[in-house]
């Protein structure tokens, strides 16, 4: 909780410098990540700290409203707004790094590595998931993974992080195999890194025990986590300026951002936004070291769940209601479901203790019951359901939305951003300011 508080605390003084060309260039994407997402978060734990507070990507000196919509629908997913915002092209729904006629696209990561730059990936959820996959893949389908997760080794970039490849073990042994081979250290964990950073060559760094997806943020006490976004962040700027002083490009993830809002759980999501912002923090130090030269981008491939902050008609919102929730939907279930045979005056105390409601249906506290993984599930999507409306929060659906996301830019090339943008026009303007195709042009050049 000490980053946290950190994060929320910290004055940020922005400015920004008269630079042309930035060389270090972080591109933060908040899967899911609407204006309410945001503004949710700094309400909710405004109201947990008794304090107004701002996150300090909000306080940005630019700042844009971003279209989402892929080629084949108003509604985009997350393979087609990821390779959006890795490509510059527009994508039909499932597709990665491709464009709409099926064509191989290619991310401003690759055109970074081409020009010479270190190059990370890094995630909260598997690193051959849509989004980050677009950033180095090629795949028709987003749910091929296996064959998506050899792009990894194809693209060679410098750093990669986050959940575990999906795929079956077997396959991912034999990935991680030939990852070695190709000169890629894995370190499992944070220790494991800082042990292993000095003579590594290039990077996949993953949690202590195989996992594709890092534990929701409101799952654990912050700072006593084997791994988390910040220092993931941390560990890849660190790597990346050693690798190569003169630039590098670092693409994050705050992958269950999306993951919660599909779950129509907020509290989990604004602790999912916090720790997000958390890694922005860890870039910003970064900034203060070089104004000058760094530009950082922030923002999300689409808004998921259409979340209302306020529906009734009371004008109001109750967010200590929220304070009172102390583990995600999927940790309630699964604590739930361990339970097996007991009484319904046991699932009553475990609900309430956890989220400050009851089960819905009144049962005699002594009265047996089974605890089967489907009513495990129907308790623990009952009882975040009642916590969210007694906050006064409603959800249009656990899907995506086709709303604007925002946009928050600061540094070397931050004024570029602003206004009305489509999400194809982030990469495209990063690639321009950062000048990420001047050397293929001098290499024709020469070659002619």
């Amino acid at each position: 909780m000490k980053r946290f508080f950190g994060t929320l605390l910290l004055l940020l003084i922005v400015a920004t410098g008269f630079c042309k060309n930035p060389k270090y260039i972080f591109y933060f994407i908040g899967d899911g990540m609407g204006p309410s997402h945001v503004r949710g978060t700094e309400l909710f734990f405004s109201e947990l700290f008794k304090q107004e507070l701002r996150l300090p990507f909000t306080t940005f000196p630019q700042v844009a409203l971003v279209t989402t919509h892929s080629a084949s629908n108003g509604v985009t997913d997350s393979a087609a707004s990821g390779t959006a915002l890795a490509t510059g092209s527009k994508a039909n729904n499932g597709y990665i790094g491709v464009d709409a006629n099926g064509e191989e696209v290619y991310s401003i990561a690759h055109k970074a590595k081409e020009k010479g730059l270190a190059v990370g990936i890094a995630t909260t959820v598997p690193i051959n998931h849509a989004t980050p996959a677009a950033f180095y893949a090629h795949n028709k389908s987003r749910n091929n993974y296996h064959e998506i997760a050899q792009w990894m080794l194809t693209a060679d970039y410098d750093f990669y992080a986050g959940g575990d490849a999906k795929c079956t073990s077997e396959q991912r042994e034999a990935l991680y195999d030939k990852a070695e081979e190709q000169g890629y250290t894995i370190a499992r964990g944070y220790s494991d890194y800082k042990a292993k950073a000095d003579d590594a060559e290039k990077m996949m760094l993953y949690q202590k025990n195989v996992s594709e997806e890092l534990p929701y943020a409101i799952d654990n006490e912050y700072d006593n986590v084997d791994l988390n976004l910040y220092n993931i962040t941390r560990a890849g700027i660190e790597f990346l300026y050693k690798k190569n002083k003169d630039g590098f490009f670092f693409m994050v993830e705050g992958g269950k951002i999306d993951y919660a809002s599909h779950s129509d759980d907020a509290a989990t999501v604004f602790y999912e936004v916090l720790g997000f912002s958390s890694a922005i923090e860890a870039a910003l130090e970064f900034y203060n070291r070089h104004k000058d030269e760094t530009l950082i981008i922030v923002t999300a491939d689409h808004e998921t769940g259409g979340l209302v902050l306020g529906y009734n008609g009371n004008y109001a919102l109750y967010f200590n209601e929220l304070t009172k929730q102390k583990v995600s939907v999927n940790k309630l279930q699964a604590m739930l479901g361990t339970l097996g045979t007991t009484t319904w005056g046991k699932v009553n105390e475990i609900v309430k203790e956890n989220t400050g409601v009851e089960i819905r249906k009144k049962h005699d506290c002594n009265e047996s019951v089974e605890v089967t993984s489907d009513l495990a599930g129907r308790i623990a999507a009952e009882a975040i359901y009642d916590v969210d409306r007694k906050a006064a929060i409603s959800w249009a659906s656990g899907n995506h939305s086709g709303t604007y996301v925002p946009l928050y830019a600061i540094g070397c090339g931050a004024e570029e951003f602003h206004g009305v943008m489509d999400n194809t026009d982030i990469p495209k303007t990063i690639e321009r300011v950062a000048e990420l195709s001047k050397n293929k042009k001098e290499k024709r050049r020469k070659n002619r």
